[in-house]
């Protein structure tokens, strides 16, 4: 199971740190991902970290803003979001996928993120 937290209301430029707390199994051997919706729009994704090699990929639009991280011994993955702007406001959502496959199969509860200009 997945369980996101740390969403809230930030004005712009301000940070917040998201996290993604992994229970029930060992996705050791998967990616891990953050997803965003914001309304009226499709889920877009944001960023993901390989599990193993802590290898990461973000999206244009938050690279050099967001960083993504892994504890391993917490089993928890990180969102780290800086110099936030209005339209990152969305719910987001942590997910997993296999390494070598396409679909993220196992997804957590989203997270509010609002940003006031």
């Amino acid at each position: 199971q997945l369980q996101a937290s740390g969403g809230g209301l930030v004005q712009a430029g301000g940070s917040l740190r998201l996290s993604c707390a992994v229970s029930g199994r060992t996705f050791s051997t998967y990616a891990m991902g953050w997803f965003r919706q914001a309304p009226g729009k499709e889920r877009e994704f944001v960023t993901r970290i390989t599990w193993s090699t802590g290898s990461t990929y973000y999206a244009d639009s938050v690279k050099g803003r967001f960083t993504i991280s892994r504890d391993n011994a917490k089993n928890t993955v990180y969102l780290q979001m800086n110099s936030l702007k209005p339209e990152d406001t969305a719910v987001y959502y942590c997910a997993a996928k296999i390494v070598t496959g396409d679909e993220y199969a196992h997804w957590g509860q989203g997270t509010q993120v609002t940003v006031s200009s």
